[in-house]
């Protein structure tokens, strides 16, 4: 099955350690969505990369290759997503269309917006740069929360 990542799962080291049959296929650009930080409970410091609909606006990602849940006993590695995503409660499943296929993405629908963690965006960052994604859209995408620590770009 595919899944489209926009967040620190953009990192191929992460994906590889925690979905070891992932497969990274291409970049892609999500159309009609922006990119938010935020956490589902407003009294978190920190949030976690999301995406929200908004018309003229798009996300970068990465499409990734990765197993699909048959089988209850065994874990597969959209099993491994839902259980680090917090699925069903953190985060959501929807499906996007790449290609005239679907592919998962998750996606918070209750949520207040915060800022990320130092660690957690530098992970975002060693993505995009793993994916060739630009990195002047993610400066700018954080340049709407109130960031007190150093970004290594």
């Amino acid at each position: 099955m595919l899944y489209f990542a926009y967040g620190s799962n953009l990192s191929h080291q992460q994906m590889k350690g925690r979905c070891t049959e992932s497969k990274y296929v291409q970049a892609h650009i999500l159309k009609g969505y922006k990119l938010i930080f935020s956490h589902h409970n407003p009294n978190n410091k920190y949030g976690h990369a999301n995406i929200e609909k908004k018309v003229n606006f798009e996300v970068p990602g990465a499409i990734w290759k990765i197993t699909k849940n048959v089988n209850s006993n065994k874990y597969s590695d959209e099993k491994i997503l839902d259980s680090y995503e917090g699925f069903p409660i953190y985060y959501q499943k929807d499906y996007i269309n790449w290609e005239g296929k679907k592919a998962l993405v998750y996606i918070q629908n209750v949520f207040a917006k915060r800022k990320p963690s130092s660690d957690y965006l530098h992970i975002i960052i060693k993505g995009y740069k793993d994916c060739g994604l630009d990195l002047n859209y993610l400066k700018r995408r954080i340049s709407f929360y109130s960031i007190t620590y150093d970004i290594k770009w």
